[in-house]
């Protein structure tokens, strides 16, 4: 990653000047970290779920691995919960916002 310089619009003499263009990049990497966050609480419901089915076979496997597998689903849930209800209330304060 490369540190550019911060150049000012406002500098007098200025030759070039720069248009600002919104990043395309910077949007692409919120989709990929929002992608990347509900794959990482799939994937611990679906330990959860493993762990859980594991001990229902009578497998060799800790009461309290199961318990702690079932408890970090559960907190990355309702994490993800609210970061959605508090996207859907935004949406809705910006859509009672008049023009």
């Amino acid at each position: 990653m490369q540190i550019q310089a911060i150049q000012s619009p406002f500098q007098i003499g200025q030759a070039q000047r720069t248009e600002v263009k919104p990043e395309v990049a910077g949007e692409q990497s919120f989709k990929q970290a929002l992608t990347t966050a509900l794959e990482k609480v799939n994937e611990a419901q679906l330990q959860s779920s493993a762990a859980t089915q594991a001990m229902a076979r009578k497998e060799p496997i800790d009461l309290h691995d199961v318990m702690i597998t079932a408890n970090k689903a559960s907190v990355a849930l309702q994490g993800t919960l609210e970061v959605r209800n508090k996207v859907v209330e935004a949406y809705q304060e910006m859509m009672r916002m008049q023009v």
